[in-house]
């Protein structure tokens, strides 16, 4: 990679991991989950992140850590070393988003309680109705998304194999 592909590489990652860091994920482990995406292969040694991204070992360690946590990258063994590699998951924002459909599932559910508990006709058991009418709604809404994103990548799939 050229000089200037790799400054061009090290803005963008900058840039979406302070749009992560925005979103609400930590400051560090939103920068190494931007080196991976950005990486050709998807996976970086504890090292090569150390350098890239000009942090300490120990910096990497709690980022990955944290993003092992969330699910958001593993942990390989680079085949005749001791060196751990961190690789992006397959399908990573899919399996994201299909957690944060179980997450509305429950918050919903706590959210149809807490409005029972409160009493449907105070204006507290109203507005925690009406959130839990919200969840619902976007959890029907982001399995329908999911399914048209399912049905995308098939025929994309299928696109590039009759061509080839």
């Amino acid at each position: 990679m050229t000089s200037s592909n790799a400054d061009d590489r090290a803005r963008f990652v900058e840039r979406f991991a302070a749009e992560l860091t925005d979103a609400g994920m930590q400051r560090m482990a939103a920068r190494v989950f931007a080196a991976l995406l950005a990486s050709d292969s998807g996976s970086l040694t504890s090292a090569e992140l150390a350098e890239q991204l000009q942090i300490s070992p120990a910096a990497v360690s709690g980022a990955v850590r944290y993003l092992g946590q969330v699910d958001m990258v593993g942990r390989e063994r680079d085949p005749g070393t001791r060196r751990d590699r961190y690789v992006l998951h397959n399908e990573l924002w899919y399996e994201t988003f299909t957690r944060r459909d179980q997450a509305l599932t429950r918050w919903e559910k706590v959210l149809r309680d807490g409005s029972e508990i409160l009493g449907p006709d105070t204006a507290a058991g109203a507005r925690t109705a009406q959130t839990a009418e919200f969840f619902e709604f976007l959890q029907k809404e982001l399995l329908s998304v999911m399914d048209r994103w399912r049905a995308h990548l098939d025929a994309q799939d299928r696109g590039a194999s009759s061509s080839a």
